[in-house]
Order: C-alpha cells, then structure tokens, then sequence
C-alpha cells in the first residue's frame, strides 16, 4: 500500500491499521442492514512532509468502485490545523478525538463522521483515503457541506495531496 503523491514529491499518507494494504471488515465496516456488522471504526490516518506553506488539511475516504454510480464517501474531515500528522483510529466515531478545530462533514450516508464500507457479497472494492494541503487555515463550509462541496471549495487552496488505496471485500 503505497502512498501516491500528486503533486507534492515527498507529501506521503499511510494507515498502520491497512499496512497490509486490506480493509478489515471486521473492524472498520458497518451497515448491518446489507450484513456488515464490524466495528465501525475509522482507521488511524497518519502523513508527513506536507508541502511548504501548508495552514490546513483535509482527509477523505471515497470508495470508487461502489454501485451508485458514483461512488460512496465514507469519511470526510475538513479545517485539520497543519501542525496534527494524524487522526487517530476512532476519530471518525468520537469527535473528541478529532484535532481541536477540525470538521466533519456529511457523509454519503447523510450525516457527519465515519461510516464504515460494506461492499457487495462477492464483491471487493478499492478504499482511496486523501490527505490533501491547503494555503488557508479554514474552509467555511456550511452545516450541509458534503464531500463534493468540500473538495470543490478546496480546489483554489490546494498546495498538495497524497493517497493510498486499500481493498476490502467480502
């Protein structure tokens, strides 16, 4: 599992709970309704060597492969203070553990925080979390805000990103 820089040589992301490069279901799903019953809990999200000028960071987790046409985000964190290198495992679930000032914003299942992936029966599907810098210290982005909204209103302050992908399927 390597981190895929776009454009910022040596911005690289990691997840000490995907080194293997999987998902483990039983720890970060959740949608009992489709018969997912994991813990539902965000992984630990860790980056370094933002690029110079750095005053803020986003962290997205977007699943390309899901059947909507197109695609389903699970996680969206929005204001994270460049001085913070990670989010810890189960930030998503607890905003206590969220670095001081940082946002959540909705999320395809229609609410803010983590919502862990449950791919079809059969089916495995590729988990791309982003970490991208921005040159401003906040997005002011309305209660609404969803992923889309977010990155959108990023695009002009965008200085780097790095990426990783896992696969989980089951």
């Amino acid at each position: 599992m390597a981190a895929t820089p776009a454009s910022a040589a040596s911005f690289q992301v990691s997840s000490p709970d995907m080194a293997s490069g999987t998902v483990a279901m039983t720890q970060f799903a959740n949608m009992p309704a489709m018969g997912c019953a994991g813990g539902n809990v965000s992984p630990q999200v860790v980056w370094r060597d933002a690029p110079a000028g750095t005053q803020s960071l986003l962290v997205t987790m977007y699943d390309p492969d899901a059947p909507t046409g197109s695609g389903w985000w699970h996680w969206a964190v929005a204001n994270i203070p460049a001085s913070n290198t990670e989010l810890v495992s189960g930030a998503g679930n607890d905003a206590t553990k969220l670095p001081a000032g940082a946002l959540q914003v909705n999320t395809d299942a229609g609410r803010p925080g983590y919502g862990g992936p449950c791919p079809p029966v059969g089916q495995t599907h590729r988990y791309v979390i982003t970490v991208v810098a921005l040159k401003v210290a906040k997005l002011d982005l309305p209660p609404f805000a969803t992923p889309a909204m977010m990155n959108f209103m990023s695009m002009p302050h965008r200085l780097g990103q790095a990426t990783l992908v896992a696969t989980g399927g089951r």
